[in-house]
């Protein structure tokens, strides 16, 4: 750290002031141990134990001091001023830092403090750094939590009002009697009961969305076959699947995979990622699940046959309110929020989820530990 020219001509001014200061002292001892010796010379002579090594003493009077005390005397004089100065340039760097840091605290919280320093003041300057690169990080994360609150805001907004408005207009409709005959009339309440279930869903899965979201989301642990589970699951969906032409089946090179989580959530993240595979890929022709147990850890994927989803929207996939499509019809994209809860789900179990695409098949791979940490009440 560089000090001014000015910090340089008080740290001179400072040498010059011990210089004195040491000067003065051994002149006052020099002046105290002649006197003593005149007015006490048998004491004196009696205590003193270093005969002629320091001191040379002569008719009771101190004449002069030896050579190697004089080097002694030097030496000394030369640590107290080296002490006093790195003393005073310790206080002047501190002070730089204090300054430095008054402007990091006005928001340069880019400016780093100059690091060409050593021992307890760099590791000082070593801490500030790391104090100011965390608030950054949290001021940021705090930042991206806001923009997500008013995003979440706005879409929920847009996806809520579009069927809020149909269902306004068909009850103002049947509120004003403008319907022709009974089967109009049971046209316009049916249209209005659709679009109230679309909103249900969208609120059950934003209810859904915003709790396992959060990290202290309990888990009601049980063990459990995950083999039997997706071949149930399976089972479940194969009506559904007939009705679209295709063939649902599970695939698992062990025939029993025990590990522990909570059912009814995964359950969830089946649901959600068997109703996308069904939906998106009803040009294919297969889902399959492999199911895999490696390590400590099984690995699941959901496949399909369809048509491959295009690469700039693989990264997105597990985006709230996201949708490959480009509108944003309930119809044919639901809410948005399955894989995001299904990644939240996953998240809690402390495994992984991500997506490949191509023209020959379409992936959700899963991770999921065997085991889960246990929780404390």
């Amino acid at each position: 750290m560089k000090i001014t020219r000015k910090e340089k001509s008080k740290l001179i001014l400072e040498g010059f002031i011990t210089v004195g200061l040491i000067g003065l002292v051994y002149y006052a001892a020099f002046v105290i141990l002649s006197r003593a010796i005149s007015a006490f010379p048998g004491i004196i002579r009696s205590l003193w134990i270093f005969g002629d090594a320091i001191i040379s003493i002569q008719s009771n009077r101190v004449i002069s001091i030896t050579p190697f005390f004089a080097f002694v005397l030097i030496i000394i004089a030369a640590i107290a001023i080296h002490w006093r100065l790195k003393r005073r340039y310790k206080q002047m760097q501190l002070n730089h830092v204090i300054s430095e840091l008054h402007y990091i605290a006005e928001g340069h919280y880019e400016h780093r403090i100059a690091t060409d320093l050593s021992g307890d003041m760099k590791k000082v300057v070593d801490s500030i750094h790391v104090l100011v690169d965390s608030t950054v990080k949290a001021m940021e994360e705090e930042r991206k939590i806001e923009q997500s609150k008013d995003e979440l805001i706005t879409n929920v907004s847009h996806d809520i009002r579009t069927p809020l408005t149909s269902i306004i207009g068909y009850l103002g409709l049947i509120e004003e009697r403008r319907y022709q005959n009974e089967d109009e009339l049971l046209k316009y309440t049916h249209t209005a009961y659709v679009k109230a279930k679309q909103m249900k869903v969208l609120v059950e899965d934003l209810f859904e969305y915003t709790r396992v979201r959060q990290t202290t989301t309990p888990l009601n642990l049980t063990e459990f076959d995950m083999v039997q589970l997706l071949e149930q699951l399976a089972a479940d969906f194969e009506l559904e699947a007939e009705k679209k032409g295709m063939q649902i089946e599970v695939v698992s090179k062990q025939e029993v995979i025990l590990m522990e989580a909570d059912t009814e959530k995964i359950v969830r993240v089946f649901n959600n990622l068997i109703s996308n595979a069904l939906n998106y890929g009803n040009d294919g022709q297969h889902v399959f699940i492999e199911v895999e147990k490696v390590g400590q850890e099984v690995v699941i994927s959901v496949n399909n046959d369809g048509s491959p989803i295009p690469a700039q929207s693989l990264k997105q996939l597990f985006n709230r309110f996201y949708r490959v499509e480009e509108s944003r019809s309930q119809e044919t994209g639901g809410t948005g929020l399955g894989l995001a809860i299904a990644q939240s789900i996953i998240d809690l179990h402390g495994g992984s989820i991500y997506a490949k695409s191509d023209k020959h098949l379409t992936q959700f791979i899963l991770h999921f530990p065997l085991t889960q940490p246990s929780q404390k009440d």
